[in-house]
């Protein structure tokens, strides 16, 4: 089968390819999964997910190799991220095997919409874990779908690779302190919508979100990670519990300390402290690095590099990290699974 697309323009927005992985928990146990053509969920009315918001999701890529191979990135620590959700919120967990292999069968399963090596373009895989059955008291579910399903995909923010302008969110929080920051759970992007949509409104790409707690530390930006480079050679990073822990970060992290000769740190962000950086960066399995060219806060404008251009370390970090999920690069140890 030839797919047709055209794979250079592709938005990142949903398709239904012919197949998707879904396995059901009951009584304690998973069951075996399997690959269906029905892109339909079959589930309670009172199910958990849709009442109380039990359920958590990941986001992860196939990427196409020069050769033609595909090859996943860090599917590991995608797995490790959805079993810390769903500790968090009593859910059963997905054993990293099962979740592996569930993503290996959708994308061989659609490997005709793996885009072609060279156009930017990725298979984006959504693996989801939702609480179902017939419960309508306030408590953890006892019956849980995992499903995996997946689409081809190009730039999350318009413009790939080119300077974003955000704003400063001191209206809204994503997250509570002490909460579900730190999970992968719906609930922490339907908090982020009015901001989303109000930045937009206004011209942003998105909003950038403070600490919860005090309102003076950079957080997040949007759905992503934040980062900043300074005039010394250092990446920083903000560090707090309700942070997600982006893949793409710490990834970042690694490669900016042992790829780039940086010294890489987690720590607080100060708002006030925003002007050290040269050069400013949003993360994460969609976004992979959009830069940020600026940030307003209020009457307060600030430009990191450029508005127009992308800058340099940015750059080099954006070309190491896509050079090694696409195969171009070497990769560290373990953090390539080949899709056979």
């Amino acid at each position: 089968m030839t797919v047709e697309l055209d794979w250079g323009n592709l938005g990142f927005e949903y398709r239904n390819l012919p197949f998707r992985y879904i396995s059901y928990y009951k009584d304690g146990k998973w069951d075996e999964g399997s690959l269906t053509g029905d892109a339909q969920l079959h589930l309670s009315e009172s199910s958990p997910a849709l009442h109380y918001g039990q359920q958590g999701f990941e986001g992860l890529k196939a990427y196409r190799t020069k050769n033609g191979d595909i090859q996943l990135f860090r599917p590991d620590r995608n797995a490790a991220r959805l079993q810390a959700t769903a500790k968090r919120l009593r859910m059963a967990e997905v054993p990293t095997e099962k979740f592996i292999d569930a993503v290996m069968q959708v994308v061989k399963a659609n490997e005709e919409f793996v885009p072609p090596y060279g156009t930017g373009a990725t298979l984006y895989i959504r693996p989801l874990l939702i609480g179902v059955g017939d419960v309508i008291g306030v408590k953890p579910a006892t019956e849980y779908i995992f499903t995996v399903f997946a689409m081809p995909v190009g730039s999350y923010f318009k413009g790939g690779l080119a300077p974003s302008s955000f704003v400063i969110s001191r209206e809204y929080d994503r997250a509570a302190p002490l909460g579900t920051g730190g999970s992968k759970v719906g609930g922490n992007y339907a908090a982020s919508l009015q901001a989303e949509v109000e930045a937009k409104e206004g011209g942003y790409a998105d909003a950038i979100y403070l600490d919860p707690a005090t309102h003076t530390k950079i957080e997040e930006v949007g759905a992503a990670n934040f980062f900043g480079i300074t005039a010394n050679n250092e990446f920083i990073t903000p560090l707090s519990p309700s942070i997600l822990p982006s893949i793409t970060k710490y990834s970042l992290l690694y490669l900016a300390e042992h790829h780039l000769g940086m010294k890489a740190i987690e720590g607080d962000v100060y708002v006030t402290d925003l002007d050290q950086f040269i050069e400013v960066g949003a993360c994460g399995t969609a976004a992979v690095i959009t830069p940020v060219g600026s940030i307003d806060d209020g009457e307060i404008h600030h430009v990191f590099h450029s508005e127009t251009e992308v800058g340099p370390t940015i750059r080099r970090l954006f070309d190491e990290l896509v050079g090694i999920q696409f195969g171009d690069v070497e990769a560290p140890e373990g953090w390539i699974y080949k899709v056979k």
